[in-house]
């Protein structure tokens, strides 16, 4: 198996076609992650959800982090984690533009909306049903892309088997 760095330019490829991620965030040293329906239009990754616990975490502290990937087999991935900031989307005339951005980014795929609504009828204590559309601001992003064949590389690919022989070997004592 090679594992290889995959450029921004093929990140935000695979961000284009997907829909499904992991968003983190962090309040008082404690993180949270929730898995979120979400939208990239080249620029930001769009959420749309209702105020509850993700939202007044990010409230307090807009750095987020987003992972998402493409698990094909154990040598068949991708994995694009991104470091970023959190920015809501208010119904105000100053954000209009942004908001019909995310609409329309989310509306690429069938029921985006579903999610942040249909969790409702399952919780234990009434939840807001207030929509927050929202943005992640892409501060710095990495990709890594696994291949099980040599010949399937593109960029920089690095082989298990090296891997193992250096600092891998040294943590588990592997020969």
């Amino acid at each position: 198996m090679f594992i290889h760095e995959m450029s921004d330019a093929e990140c935000r490829h695979v961000l284009q076609g997907e829909k499904v991620g992991r968003l983190a965030c962090a309040r008082n040293n404690q993180p949270y992650v929730v898995p979120i329906y979400f939208a990239f239009d080249g620029n930001y990754i769009y959420g749309f959800t209702t105020v509850g616990q993700k939202v007044e975490w990010m409230r307090s502290n807009e750095l987020v982090c987003f992972e998402m990937d493409q698990i094909e087999t154990d040598r068949d991935w991708v994995s694009i984690v991104v470091f970023g900031r959190y920015e809501e989307l208010p119904d105000t005339p100053a954000y209009e533009g942004a908001r019909i951005q995310a609409h329309r980014a989310l509306q690429t795929h069938a029921m985006w909306w579903e999610p942040a609504y249909m969790s409702q009828k399952n919780r234990d204590q009434p939840h807001s049903l207030t929509p927050v559309f929202y943005r992640i601001h892409i501060e710095k992003m990495t990709g890594h892309r696994a291949t099980p064949e040599k010949e399937q590389a593109t960029g920089a690919a690095v082989p298990v088997s090296t891997v193992k022989r250096g600092w891998l070997s040294r943590l588990f004592q592997l020969n």
